[in-house]
Protein backbone atom coordinates (compact mmCIF):
# COMPACT_ATOMS: atom_id res chain seq x y z
CA UNK A 1 0.00 0.00 0.00
CA UNK A 2 0.85 3.79 -0.79
CA UNK A 3 0.34 5.30 2.71
CA UNK A 4 1.37 8.79 4.16
CA UNK A 5 1.22 10.02 7.56
CA UNK A 6 0.35 13.99 8.77
CA UNK A 7 -0.18 15.87 11.60
CA UNK A 8 3.02 15.27 13.66
CA UNK A 9 6.13 17.48 13.42
CA UNK A 10 7.75 14.54 11.64
CA UNK A 11 10.50 11.80 11.92
CA UNK A 12 13.23 11.14 13.26
CA UNK A 13 11.42 11.96 16.58
CA UNK A 14 12.78 14.84 18.41
CA UNK A 15 9.87 16.25 20.28
CA UNK A 16 6.85 13.85 22.00
CA UNK A 17 4.75 10.73 21.65
CA UNK A 18 3.08 11.61 18.11
CA UNK A 19 6.28 12.04 16.40
CA UNK A 20 7.70 8.29 18.31
CA UNK A 21 4.36 6.87 17.02
CA UNK A 22 5.00 8.09 13.81
CA UNK A 23 8.71 6.63 13.63
CA UNK A 24 7.90 3.68 14.96
CA UNK A 25 4.92 2.60 12.76
CA UNK A 26 6.26 4.15 9.73
CA UNK A 27 9.32 2.20 9.81
CA UNK A 28 8.09 -0.87 10.55
CA UNK A 29 5.03 -0.58 7.89
CA UNK A 30 8.09 0.03 5.38
CA UNK A 31 10.20 -2.35 6.26
CA UNK A 32 7.28 -4.61 5.28
CA UNK A 33 7.00 -3.21 1.87
CA UNK A 34 4.65 -0.68 2.05
CA UNK A 35 5.39 2.65 0.91
CA UNK A 36 5.33 5.07 3.38
CA UNK A 37 5.80 9.21 3.70
CA UNK A 38 5.51 10.80 6.88
CA UNK A 39 5.23 14.72 6.37
CA UNK A 40 7.57 16.88 8.77
CA UNK A 41 7.62 20.72 9.68
CA UNK A 42 10.79 22.25 8.50
CA UNK A 43 11.07 23.83 11.48
CA UNK A 44 11.28 20.70 13.26
CA UNK A 45 13.27 18.11 11.31
CA UNK A 46 16.89 18.29 10.04
CA UNK A 47 17.32 15.44 8.63
CA UNK A 48 19.33 15.60 5.85
CA UNK A 49 18.36 12.85 3.51
CA UNK A 50 14.77 12.66 1.97
CA UNK A 51 14.42 9.21 3.40
CA UNK A 52 14.87 7.31 6.63
CA UNK A 53 14.85 3.80 7.72
CA UNK A 54 13.38 3.38 4.34
CA UNK A 55 10.51 6.16 4.78
CA UNK A 56 10.42 9.20 2.69
CA UNK A 57 10.10 12.23 4.20
CA UNK A 58 8.07 14.95 3.12
CA UNK A 59 9.36 18.32 4.52
CA UNK A 60 7.24 21.25 4.36
CA UNK A 61 7.17 24.48 5.97
CA UNK A 62 4.85 26.16 8.50
CA UNK A 63 3.95 28.99 11.07
CA UNK A 64 5.82 28.40 14.04
CA UNK A 65 3.05 30.29 16.02
CA UNK A 66 1.40 27.77 19.28
CA UNK A 67 -1.97 27.99 17.50
CA UNK A 68 -1.17 27.90 13.97
CA UNK A 69 2.20 25.43 13.87
CA UNK A 70 -0.25 21.96 13.76
CA UNK A 71 -3.60 22.98 11.46
CA UNK A 72 -1.52 25.58 9.14
CA UNK A 73 0.84 22.44 8.25
CA UNK A 74 -1.87 19.34 8.26
CA UNK A 75 -3.72 21.85 5.46
CA UNK A 76 -0.39 22.49 3.14
CA UNK A 77 0.29 18.74 4.03
CA UNK A 78 -2.88 17.32 2.60
CA UNK A 79 -3.10 19.72 -0.25
CA UNK A 80 0.50 18.27 -0.81
CA UNK A 81 -0.61 14.71 -0.80
CA UNK A 82 -4.10 15.12 -3.06
CA UNK A 83 -2.07 14.66 -6.27
CA UNK A 84 -0.02 11.92 -5.11
CA UNK A 85 -2.77 9.45 -4.86
CA UNK A 86 -2.09 7.85 -1.84
CA UNK A 87 -3.85 4.52 -0.65
CA UNK A 88 -4.37 5.94 2.54
CA UNK A 89 -4.02 8.29 4.77
CA UNK A 90 -3.59 8.33 8.66
CA UNK A 91 -3.71 11.65 10.69
CA UNK A 92 -2.75 12.30 13.73
CA UNK A 93 -4.28 14.98 16.22
CA UNK A 94 -8.13 15.44 16.77
CA UNK A 95 -6.91 19.26 16.28
CA UNK A 96 -6.63 18.33 12.16
CA UNK A 97 -10.12 16.80 11.68
CA UNK A 98 -11.66 19.60 9.54
CA UNK A 99 -8.43 18.96 7.11
CA UNK A 100 -9.42 15.34 6.12
CA UNK A 101 -12.18 16.90 4.21
CA UNK A 102 -9.43 17.14 1.49
CA UNK A 103 -8.48 13.72 0.86
CA UNK A 104 -11.85 12.53 1.50
CA UNK A 105 -13.29 14.56 -1.20
CA UNK A 106 -10.22 12.56 -3.55
CA UNK A 107 -12.35 9.35 -2.05
CA UNK A 108 -8.89 8.92 -0.34
CA UNK A 109 -9.82 6.85 3.21
CA UNK A 110 -8.28 8.72 5.76
CA UNK A 111 -7.73 6.81 9.67
CA UNK A 112 -7.50 9.90 12.31
CA UNK A 113 -5.72 9.26 15.93
CA UNK A 114 -7.53 11.67 18.12
CA UNK A 115 -5.16 11.36 21.01
CA UNK A 116 -6.35 12.66 24.52
CA UNK A 117 -9.04 15.08 25.08
CA UNK A 118 -6.58 18.16 24.03
CA UNK A 119 -9.05 21.14 25.13
CA UNK A 120 -8.44 20.30 29.16
CA UNK A 121 -4.66 20.87 28.26
CA UNK A 122 -4.17 23.96 30.17
CA UNK A 123 -2.08 26.10 27.72
CA UNK A 124 -5.36 26.74 25.63
CA UNK A 125 -7.42 29.82 25.95
CA UNK A 126 -11.01 29.79 25.07
CA UNK A 127 -10.25 30.31 21.52
CA UNK A 128 -8.15 26.79 21.56
CA UNK A 129 -10.24 24.61 23.76
CA UNK A 130 -13.34 25.93 21.25
CA UNK A 131 -11.55 24.69 18.47
CA UNK A 132 -10.71 21.70 19.91
CA UNK A 133 -14.40 21.02 21.27
CA UNK A 134 -15.56 21.54 17.68
CA UNK A 135 -12.62 19.42 15.97
CA UNK A 136 -13.86 16.33 18.29
CA UNK A 137 -17.16 16.46 16.66
CA UNK A 138 -15.78 17.08 13.47
CA UNK A 139 -13.53 13.85 14.58
CA UNK A 140 -16.43 11.77 14.43
CA UNK A 141 -18.16 12.94 10.96
CA UNK A 142 -15.37 13.27 8.28
CA UNK A 143 -12.59 10.28 8.57
CA UNK A 144 -13.71 7.00 7.63
CA UNK A 145 -11.99 5.70 10.97
CA UNK A 146 -11.25 7.21 14.31
CA UNK A 147 -8.60 5.69 16.13
CA UNK A 148 -8.83 5.99 20.24
CA UNK A 149 -5.31 4.61 22.15
CA UNK A 150 -7.82 4.03 25.59
CA UNK A 151 -10.34 2.56 26.61
CA UNK A 152 -11.56 5.65 28.68
CA UNK A 153 -10.88 8.08 25.24
CA UNK A 154 -12.70 5.41 23.27
CA UNK A 155 -15.87 5.57 25.75
CA UNK A 156 -15.60 9.44 25.91
CA UNK A 157 -16.46 9.42 22.20
CA UNK A 158 -18.74 7.27 22.65
CA UNK A 159 -20.70 8.70 25.39
CA UNK A 160 -19.97 12.11 23.92
CA UNK A 161 -20.99 11.97 20.70
CA UNK A 162 -22.16 7.99 20.08
CA UNK A 163 -19.30 7.50 17.69
CA UNK A 164 -17.87 4.04 17.37
CA UNK A 165 -13.44 4.27 17.46
CA UNK A 166 -10.95 1.50 16.75
CA UNK A 167 -8.86 1.56 19.94
CA UNK A 168 -5.20 0.66 19.05
CA UNK A 169 -2.43 1.59 22.15
CA UNK A 170 1.12 2.86 21.57
CA UNK A 171 4.06 0.22 21.90
CA UNK A 172 6.97 0.14 23.63
CA UNK A 173 9.95 -1.29 23.07
CA UNK A 174 10.52 -4.10 25.93
CA UNK A 175 14.47 -4.28 26.40
CA UNK A 176 16.76 -2.77 28.32
CA UNK A 177 20.15 -1.11 27.30
CA UNK A 178 23.48 -2.03 28.72
CA UNK A 179 25.14 1.40 27.47
CA UNK A 180 25.65 4.48 29.90
CA UNK A 181 27.40 6.96 27.62
CA UNK A 182 24.97 9.30 28.42
CA UNK A 183 24.47 8.65 31.64
CA UNK A 184 28.93 9.17 32.23
CA UNK A 185 27.99 13.08 30.81
CA UNK A 186 25.25 13.64 33.27
CA UNK A 187 27.52 12.43 35.84
CA UNK A 188 24.95 10.18 37.23
CA UNK A 189 25.49 6.33 37.84
CA UNK A 190 22.77 3.47 36.77
CA UNK A 191 19.38 2.78 39.52
CA UNK A 192 21.03 6.10 41.17
CA UNK A 193 18.55 8.74 39.94
CA UNK A 194 14.68 9.55 39.96
CA UNK A 195 13.75 9.86 36.12
CA UNK A 196 10.81 12.59 34.75
CA UNK A 197 10.22 12.69 31.29
CA UNK A 198 7.53 14.77 29.35
CA UNK A 199 6.77 17.93 27.46
CA UNK A 200 7.07 20.51 30.38
CA UNK A 201 3.50 21.79 29.88
CA UNK A 202 1.26 22.79 33.02
CA UNK A 203 -0.63 19.75 32.81
CA UNK A 204 2.08 17.49 32.51
CA UNK A 205 2.61 18.35 36.32
CA UNK A 206 6.60 18.66 36.38
CA UNK A 207 6.40 21.66 38.85
CA UNK A 208 4.41 19.29 40.89
CA UNK A 209 7.24 16.58 40.78
CA UNK A 210 9.89 19.17 41.91
CA UNK A 211 7.85 20.56 44.63
CA UNK A 212 7.49 16.73 45.88
CA UNK A 213 11.17 16.02 45.54
CA UNK A 214 12.33 18.96 47.21
CA UNK A 215 10.63 17.38 50.88
CA UNK A 216 12.76 14.01 50.32
CA UNK A 217 15.46 12.95 52.47
CA UNK A 218 17.74 10.91 49.67
CA UNK A 219 20.93 11.96 48.12
CA UNK A 220 20.06 11.15 44.63
CA UNK A 221 19.33 13.14 41.80
CA UNK A 222 16.31 14.24 39.96
CA UNK A 223 16.22 14.68 36.12
CA UNK A 224 13.44 16.39 34.53
CA UNK A 225 13.86 16.16 30.92
CA UNK A 226 12.12 17.49 28.23
CA UNK A 227 11.20 21.15 26.87
CA UNK A 228 8.23 23.09 25.44
CA UNK A 229 8.72 25.25 22.42
CA UNK A 230 5.93 27.21 23.50
CA UNK A 231 6.10 27.46 27.18
CA UNK A 232 8.90 29.27 28.17
CA UNK A 233 7.53 30.93 30.91
CA UNK A 234 6.14 27.78 32.82
CA UNK A 235 9.25 26.27 32.46
CA UNK A 236 10.60 28.97 33.86
CA UNK A 237 8.26 29.19 36.95
CA UNK A 238 9.50 24.70 37.15
CA UNK A 239 13.68 25.74 37.32
CA UNK A 240 13.13 28.25 40.08
CA UNK A 241 14.17 25.76 42.54
CA UNK A 242 17.08 25.78 44.94
CA UNK A 243 17.55 21.85 45.25
CA UNK A 244 20.51 21.50 43.56
CA UNK A 245 19.59 17.74 43.24
CA UNK A 246 16.91 18.67 40.47
CA UNK A 247 18.81 19.14 36.88
CA UNK A 248 17.67 19.70 34.15
CA UNK A 249 19.11 18.16 31.04
CA UNK A 250 16.73 19.25 28.41
CA UNK A 251 14.93 17.26 25.76
CA UNK A 252 16.89 13.65 25.25
CA UNK A 253 15.95 11.09 22.76
CA UNK A 254 17.53 8.30 20.74
CA UNK A 255 19.92 5.69 22.78
CA UNK A 256 20.59 8.54 24.99
CA UNK A 257 16.50 8.49 26.39
CA UNK A 258 16.78 4.81 25.87
CA UNK A 259 20.20 4.89 28.06
CA UNK A 260 18.09 7.29 30.86
CA UNK A 261 15.36 4.94 31.33
CA UNK A 262 16.95 1.93 31.50
CA UNK A 263 19.01 2.46 34.24
CA UNK A 264 16.73 4.96 36.56
CA UNK A 265 16.31 3.82 40.17
CA UNK A 266 12.48 5.45 39.46
CA UNK A 267 10.55 6.20 36.62
CA UNK A 268 7.73 8.94 37.68
CA UNK A 269 5.00 9.93 35.59
CA UNK A 270 2.63 13.03 35.96
CA UNK A 271 0.93 13.52 33.40
CA UNK A 272 -3.07 14.45 33.81
CA UNK A 273 -4.50 14.80 30.26
CA UNK A 274 -3.96 12.70 27.40
CA UNK A 275 -4.54 8.76 26.31
CA UNK A 276 -1.74 6.03 26.61
CA UNK A 277 1.70 7.97 27.24
CA UNK A 278 4.55 6.98 25.14
CA UNK A 279 6.98 7.56 27.94
CA UNK A 280 5.31 5.82 30.25
CA UNK A 281 4.68 2.19 28.50
CA UNK A 282 8.28 3.16 27.76
CA UNK A 283 9.68 3.10 31.19
CA UNK A 284 7.57 0.12 31.92
CA UNK A 285 9.40 -1.68 29.64
CA UNK A 286 12.76 -0.45 30.37
CA UNK A 287 11.71 -2.50 33.91
CA UNK A 288 10.97 0.52 36.20
CA UNK A 289 9.41 0.87 39.32
CA UNK A 290 6.77 3.99 38.55
CA UNK A 291 5.22 6.20 40.36
CA UNK A 292 2.17 7.88 38.16
CA UNK A 293 -0.23 10.22 38.62
CA UNK A 294 -3.95 9.29 39.46
CA UNK A 295 -6.09 9.24 36.12
CA UNK A 296 -8.62 7.18 34.77
CA UNK A 297 -6.17 6.38 31.72
CA UNK A 298 -2.99 6.21 33.28
CA UNK A 299 -4.86 3.55 35.87
CA UNK A 300 -5.67 2.03 32.51
CA UNK A 301 -2.18 1.51 31.86
CA UNK A 302 -0.49 0.68 35.08
CA UNK A 303 -3.18 -1.83 36.83
CA UNK A 304 -1.87 -2.86 39.72
CA UNK A 305 1.49 -2.74 38.23
CA UNK A 306 3.01 0.74 40.06
CA UNK A 307 2.72 2.99 42.70
CA UNK A 308 0.01 6.14 42.48
CA UNK A 309 -0.20 10.01 44.13
CA UNK A 310 -2.81 12.93 43.50
CA UNK A 311 -0.78 15.31 44.68
CA UNK A 312 2.42 16.73 45.93
CA UNK A 313 2.36 15.18 49.35
CA UNK A 314 1.46 11.76 48.48
CA UNK A 315 4.12 11.71 45.80
CA UNK A 316 6.65 12.40 48.50
CA UNK A 317 5.36 9.90 50.83
CA UNK A 318 5.50 7.58 47.74
CA UNK A 319 8.81 8.58 46.14
CA UNK A 320 10.26 8.28 49.80
CA UNK A 321 8.65 4.77 50.46
CA UNK A 322 10.75 3.31 47.50
CA UNK A 323 14.09 4.93 48.56
CA UNK A 324 13.21 3.09 52.14
CA UNK A 325 12.09 0.22 50.39
CA UNK A 326 14.34 -1.56 47.72
CA UNK A 327 12.45 -4.96 47.51
CA UNK A 328 9.28 -2.69 46.46
CA UNK A 329 11.04 -0.96 43.75
CA UNK A 330 12.42 -4.65 42.87
CA UNK A 331 8.44 -6.09 43.12
CA UNK A 332 7.21 -3.37 41.26
CA UNK A 333 10.15 -3.77 38.38
CA UNK A 334 9.18 -7.02 37.83
CA UNK A 335 5.53 -6.10 37.53
CA UNK A 336 5.31 -2.88 35.24
CA UNK A 337 7.89 -4.87 32.96
CA UNK A 338 5.55 -8.42 32.78
CA UNK A 339 2.44 -5.85 31.73
CA UNK A 340 4.14 -4.21 29.24
CA UNK A 341 5.40 -7.17 27.55
CA UNK A 342 2.10 -8.54 27.44
CA UNK A 343 -0.22 -5.96 26.78
CA UNK A 344 2.47 -3.11 24.68
CA UNK A 345 4.26 -3.92 21.48
CA UNK A 346 4.99 -2.15 18.40
CA UNK A 347 4.67 -5.67 16.37
CA UNK A 348 1.43 -5.80 17.90
CA UNK A 349 0.48 -1.97 17.28
CA UNK A 350 1.89 -2.11 13.39
CA UNK A 351 -0.07 -5.12 13.01
CA UNK A 352 -3.35 -3.41 13.58
CA UNK A 353 -3.48 -0.50 11.50
CA UNK A 354 -1.63 -2.17 8.77
CA UNK A 355 -5.35 -4.65 9.57
CA UNK A 356 -6.86 -1.46 9.49
CA UNK A 357 -5.56 0.19 6.66
CA UNK A 358 -6.24 -2.94 4.37
CA UNK A 359 -9.45 -3.27 5.17
CA UNK A 360 -10.10 0.56 3.94
CA UNK A 361 -8.34 0.13 1.40
CA UNK A 362 -9.47 -3.20 -0.12
CA UNK A 363 -13.21 -2.86 1.00
CA UNK A 364 -14.21 -1.47 -1.97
Amino acid sequence: MKLAIVGTRGIPANYGGFETFAEELSVRLAARGHEVTVYCRSNNIHHSEPSYKGVHLAILPTIPTKYLDTVFHTFISVLHALPRRFDCILMCNAANALFAVVPRLAATPVVLNVDGIERKRKKWGIAGRAHYRVSEYLATRIPNVIVTDATVIREYYMKEYGAPSVMIAYGAECERVSTTALLDQLGVKPRDYFLYVSRLEPENNAHLVVQAFEKVSVTMPLLIVGDAPYAKEYIGRVKFTRDPRVRFPGAIYGAGYRELQSHAFVYIHATEVGGTHPALIEGMGAGNCVIVYDTPENREVVGDCGLFFRDSESLTRQIQATVSDPALVAHYRDKALARAKALYSWDAVTDAYEKLFRDLVFSG
